[in-house]
């Protein structure tokens, strides 16, 4: 069966809300003045690290949900952003904000870690 755009949009919305909700849940921790032990302290530190770490990924695939629709308003979704080639439909449906076909993103992949 051949996805629609609604299909895309639909799939895109639903990433959106799911990322949106998980940076909503998040908190920041214990309230500044609390005072607390040594090794507590060293917890809640790595905790927030981890936190942080996860917002910063959270925004990152935001920011990639939101170009994927700006992409489908502009009528240039599912074609790579590298070669202009279509992007396969397996590989949307699987990842429906990717911007790259699998040839040219395992090339990106292949040439960073060379780096």
């Amino acid at each position: 069966m051949r996805r629609t755009d609604d299909d895309y949009r639909k799939s895109l919305l639903e990433k959106r809300r799911e990322v949106l909700r998980a940076l909503g849940l998040r908190s920041d921790g214990p309230d500044a003045g609390e005072s607390m032990a040594e090794d507590d302290r060293a917890t809640v530190t790595h905790e927030e690290f981890v936190s942080s770490r996860m917002n910063s990924l959270d925004y990152s695939q935001l920011r990639l949900v939101e170009e994927a629709l700006d992409r489908l308003e502009a009528g240039d979704y599912g074609i790579c952003l590298a070669c202009e080639e279509p992007i396969a439909p397996k590989r949307l449906k699987a990842l429906s904000w990717a911007r790259y076909c699998v040839k040219c993103q395992e090339s990106m992949t292949e040439e960073a870690a060379v780096r």
